[in-house]
Formats: structure tokens, sequence, C-alpha cells
């Protein structure tokens, strides 16, 4: 018992003790008790408070200043700011029954939208470099390692910064060069597939992917449900744009996404897209031909997932579809013995795919995909020079097994066949391995 406490307690006694007279002396030195013991413990609260401020300044200091204290005699520091570095290898054996990539009757395509040459080959590696910048930004870089004719070619794929949830920003900022969201897979990295390459649409449309220079703001709504809505503004120079010495904004796109859940085992997500640019000339992989205009592409997906035992990692149902139109008003030039040589241009052309596959255990899972291209009649759109195979489709059909040993690995094989001129049908058969270490970010529904 403190000194403080002992003398509130003797006063009251005497309290009781003594006549009114000392009584009321008693209180007022009751009172001044009081007081002293409230102003001691304050006294004593203020000072823990400040205490605590200094041990958060110095800590925030430290952290600042990357200083720890040295251990046998060498200066230790901490990594709390180096970047997180992952790799994936990515390589592939490829057999086709047309030793020639067969032609795309109606398409003109670009160099990553060909199917690639047979036998053994590395196959989009990449080397990923990510970290969070401060409290409110987040960075990543990505090299892709590709063969392109017997040689190894390094591009950046990625190189984007975009702000961190609860950074207090409206919405989500992301700017930079990045795969942006247009379609279901335009998002994803290659390695993270179900398939051993990506469908018609993807390779007509996007050769593989669309990872112009530009900004993209999203928000999700606060509602019950999933709901996403965002717009981007890019600089045009990638595929299916293509205008390089271009200034401003070449191309823009919106985007919503809507999903939620069915019952305790489901799951579902569609989205709607469009981006919209004008194409200061795009070549194809063998330069003859050139595309001048305005470029239209409009894009809807869905996707189910299914799980029977309530356990996606145990047994797991995907269902994917996406469907594409591209609309193109401008003109066509070509050089060299192509059919035509430069034509006003005025048409729309649409490709889809479906695939589903089913995870039985959570090593094994087996897929399949068909996909088609539908052109339209060309007699017509191009001036009225008509162009050989209008009207034809090209499909693709794909059937494929993998065998995941953990999330760092995996062996695929794809079997499958394409038709992409009438009457000419590719046979393929491709052996993939997907191999990770390092840092391994989590894979997007």
């Amino acid at each position: 018992m403190s000194k403080y406490t002992l003398r509130c307690f003797v006063a009251a006694i005497g309290l009781m003790a003594f006549s009114p007279t000392h009584a009321q002396e008693d209180v007022n030195e009751l009172r001044q008790a009081l007081d002293e013991l409230r102003n001691q413990y304050e006294q004593r609260i203020s000072d823990l408070e400040n205490k605590l401020d200094i041990a958060i300044q110095s800590k925030a200091v430290a952290t600042t200043s990357m200083t720890v204290e040295s251990q046998g005699g060498r200066s230790v520091r901490g990594n709390e700011f180096n970047p997180s570095i992952g790799i994936i290898l990515n390589g592939q054996f490829k057999e086709f029954s047309q030793r020639t990539a067969p032609e795309l009757t109606g398409f003109a395509i670009g160099e990553e939208g060909e199917r690639g040459t047979g036998g053994l080959g590395l196959d989009h590696t990449e080397i990923n470099f990510s970290a969070s910048i401060d409290d409110k930004f987040y960075g990543s870089l990505t090299y892709a390692l590709v063969e392109e004719g017997g040689a190894i070619v390094t591009e950046v794929e990625e190189a984007y910064v975009q702000t961190l949830p609860g950074a207090g920003a409206p919405a989500q900022f992301k700017f930079g060069k990045a795969l942006w969201t247009l379609g279901y897979l335009n998002e994803q990295h290659a390695h993270t597939d179900d398939f051993a390459d990506r469908p018609l649409p993807y390779r007509v449309y996007l050769n593989g992917g669309y990872n112009d220079d530009g900004i993209q703001i999203s928000k999700i709504l606060p509602t019950e449900i999933y709901n996403e809505v965002g717009l981007g503004l890019f600089r045009g120079s990638d595929f299916p744009f293509g205008t390089p010495d271009g200034q401003g904004i070449g191309a823009s796109s919106l985007f919503y996404r809507i999903g939620g859940d069915v019952g305790t085992n489901g799951t579902w997500r569609f989205g709607a897209y469009q981006v919209d640019g004008e194409t200061g000339g795009r070549v194809t992989e063998e330069g003859t031909v050139t595309f001048i205009g305005d470029t239209k592409l409009t894009a809807y997906d869905i996707r189910y997932t299914f799980a029977p035992t309530g356990n996606e990692r145990s047994q797991e149902v995907t269902l994917t579809a996406e469907h594409f139109t591209r609309s193109e008003n401008g003109t066509y030039g070509a050089t060299g013995d192509e059919a035509f040589a430069t034509s006003a241009y005025d048409a729309e052309t649409k490709g889809w795919y479906v695939a589903a596959t089913y995870k039985w255990m959570p090593q094994a899972r087996v897929g399949v995909r068909y996909s088609e291209m539908s052109n339209v009649d060309l007699t017509g759109a191009l001036d009225g020079t008509a162009v050989d195979g209008a009207g034809f489709k090209p499909t693709q059909l794909n059937l494929m097994f993998d065998w995941t040993n953990s999330e760092y690995s995996r062996i695929r094989l794809q079997l499958g066949s394409e038709e992409l001129s009438a009457g000419n049908e590719d046979d393929q058969v491709i052996l993939q391995y997907l191999m990770s270490f390092g840092a391994h970010g989590a894979h997007k529904y």
C-alpha cells in the first residue's frame, strides 16, 4: 500500500472519530490527498506514453536505415526491401504432321501467334522480380526468354506499379507495361494456362497476349457479390494496334466483371470487355500484309468451377468459355504475290473457344478444348476483291493430361489437331515441363 493510500485511510478513520469541527479539516485533507494521488498516476501514465512513442520511432528509424546489430565482427543488414525473385522454366517437345506451319485462311496474324517449329525447345521461360515498394505501392518486373528462329530473345513482358489495398486511393491504379484485363486468359502468364498453347482467338486477335504500355483504373464495388469495373488508356503500340511511333493515347478499354457462389461447392464469374484503338500499320510475321485503320475488339468470358468433395485441392471441375468479335474499318495493303494490293476493308470476324478440365486427384488432371474462328464472306469486304477461302472456319481441338508433383512442378502431354485452311489438317503432339523456383505468386481465379 502506497503512502498516499495509507494517508487516505487514516484520514477516513479520523473523520469518523472526531468532532464535526475536526471532521471538516479532515475532509479537506482527504481531498488534498486524493488530488495528489491523481496527479501522481497521471504523471506516470504520461511518462509511459512518452517511452512508447520513443520506442516506436526508434524501430521505424532502424527499419528505414536497414541497420541491425553487428554479429560475429561483421555488419548484418536486413532484407525487408529486397525483391522476391521467381523463375519459371518452360520447355517443350513438339511434333507436327505438317512440317511447314499452314497458313491461317482469312486472317493475318503476328509472329507469336504462329504455332512455332517442331522438336525440343525453350518456350517462354520467365524471370520475375516483385516487391512492395512501400505501404502504398507494389511493383513487378517480368523478363521473358523466348526462342525465335534458333536464337534466344529476351523481352520485357511486364514492368508495372500498382496501388496496394488499403493505400487510401478510391480505386486501384496500375501503370506501366502489363498484361491488361481483356478476357479471361490475357492477365495470366502463359505458364498458368491449362493447356500448352493459347486458343486460336488469342493467337489471331492478340498475338498471344496484349501487354501494351498504359494505365488501368479498377474498382471492386461494395456489394454482396463480386462486382468490378475498370477502364484503361494505352499507348497503342502492341498488336493488334501497332502504332510504335504514335504519341498520346492510341487505345482505350472498358471492362466489367461479376461473380459469386453456387451453393457451397461451386463458383462462377462472368466478364465483358472492349478495347478500341487506331492501328497505324499492323504488320504480319512475313512483313507483307499491313492494316491501317480502326480496330475494335469485344470479348465475353464465363468461368465455372465445382468441387465435388468441397475441397478444390482434391477434386475440381472447371468450365471456361470466351467469345471475341473484331470489327475493323480501314485499309489492307500487301506486297509481293499476295491476292490484293491495297484495298479498303470494313468487316467483322468472330472467334471463340470452350474448355473443360477435370482434376480427379490432387496431382492429376485431364482437359479438352475446342476453338473456332468465324470469318465473314470476304468477297466485297476488300473492295470486291475475292480472297481464297472466304467463309472458311479455322478450327482447333486439343486434349491434355498433366501431372503436378507440387505447385512448383508440372509435366503435361497435349494432343491436338488444327485445320487452319480447307483440307489441310495439322496433327500435333506437345510434351511440356513447367518448373518454378523462388517466389511463386498465387494464381488468379
